[in-house]
């Protein structure tokens, strides 16, 4: 196969995965995020989406404990920045959406 080829599908598979990932977190599929973006919401807004898959999300990022973390906002970057960043450690889906049965 050529590595362009390769290389747009990782991209899109890559792509796929943060969607996949983002709708987990948040209960917002693509759909809803376009609209969100067309009615210009604010990041702080967007992260505000009730879903309690954030709350299955535990230990340290960026040197802080996130389930020490009081600042709601904060919490909730965190939470985007540790599953993105687990994503790019090479973990596996199941492990990142914390299903292990």
């Amino acid at each position: 196969m050529p590595q362009f080829i390769r290389i747009t599908l990782l991209r899109l598979k890559k792509r796929i995965t943060h969607s996949e990932l983002i709708e987990w977190l948040t209960g917002l599929n693509e759909e809803k995020i376009k609209v969100l973006i067309a009615e210009k919401v604010t990041f702080k807004d967007f992260l505000f989406k009730p879903n309690s898959n954030a709350e299955l999300i535990k230990g340290v990022i960026c040197g802080y404990r996130i389930e020490e973390i009081e600042t709601l906002l904060t919490k909730q970057v965190r939470y985007l920045d540790k599953v993105l960043d687990e994503l790019a450690k090479g973990k596996k889906m199941k492990k990142i959406k914390r299903q292990f049965a």
